[in-house]
């Protein structure tokens, strides 16, 4: 593992605990968030980072770490406003704010966190990496390697930015569409991928040949068990977040009939 992640993630934490400090600000969003850190920190760090250079299935978990786990702790944690704050007036007032204003800058994340522009840049980044070529090099390479986790946890990001609102940004997608996203998107990606390589019958990925087996694992159960990872655990985090959208679309469906009842009777 390298030093860059482990000190972002540091920084991370000083920032957003100095942007929540004296402030009336909910204990568990916060929990969320630095759980969100937490699992950054086990998918690129011993004894998981050493491992995946040996199992696929290793690998594959520290993709759904960052995908499936950190990605929408940290969005939970609405972390914009604490990270602004915790952030050093100067930076904020001489690099932060003209950056925000900058209409280029602007313009560009708006276009990418729409949900039609996440869901390919999620989509295809979780076909693409998953190339056997292209995956047999970023094991191979360290900085391919660091390469492919940072996408996928920023495409991450930018997919979950579509289901959970991050104030001051806010979904475009009512609730029913949140979870069509949900079902389409996430969870329909993971079993198609993960079943191909849950019941593929031979070894996809040449990097991995033979390196199961010194730790006395067959190269076959070892893809299998990493498709069928991605496949059940993907899709129950997925699953799970439809059912939150669902009861969150309950409640706003009774809160706006009982506004109009409310309406009707003044």
């Amino acid at each position: 593992m390298s030093f860059v992640p482990v000190a972002l993630v540091i920084v991370a934490a000083a920032v957003y605990a100095r942007g929540v400090r004296h402030r009336r600000w909910p204990a568990w969003r916060t929990l969320l968030f630095l759980l969100g850190l937490a699992a950054i920190l086990g998918a690129l760090s011993a004894p998981l980072d050493g491992l995946a250079h040996e199992l696929f299935s290793v690998h594959m978990a520290q993709h759904m770490l960052l995908t499936v786990v950190a990605a929408p702790l940290l969005l939970l944690g609405q972390p914009v406003r604490p990270l602004l704050r915790g952030l050093p007036q100067g930076v904020r007032r001489g690099i932060v704010r003209p950056l925000a204003l900058f209409a280029p800058i602007r313009a560009i994340v708006h276009v990418v966190r729409l949900p039609l522009i996440a869901a390919p840049i999620y989509i295809l980044g979780l076909y693409a990496w998953h190339v056997p070529r292209i995956y047999d090099a970023a094991v191979a390479a360290q900085p391919l390697h660091d390469l492919e986790h940072a996408y996928f946890l920023l495409s991450g990001l930018l997919f979950w930015s579509a289901v959970i609102d991050p104030e001051p940004f806010r979904s475009p997608l009512p609730y029913p569409l949140r979870i069509v996203f949900l079902l389409l998107t996430g969870a329909a990606q993971n079993t198609i991928l993960g079943g191909l390589l849950a019941f593929s019958s031979r070894p996809l990925y040449p990097y991995y040949v033979g390196r199961p087996e010194a730790l006395g694992i067959a190269g076959l159960t070892d893809q299998r068990f990493g498709g069928a990872l991605m496949w059940v655990v993907g899709d129950l985090v997925f699953l799970a977040a439809a059912s939150v959208c669902f009861f969150l679309f309950l409640a706003k469906e009774e809160r706006d009939q009982l506004a109009r009842e409310a309406n009707a009777d003044g």
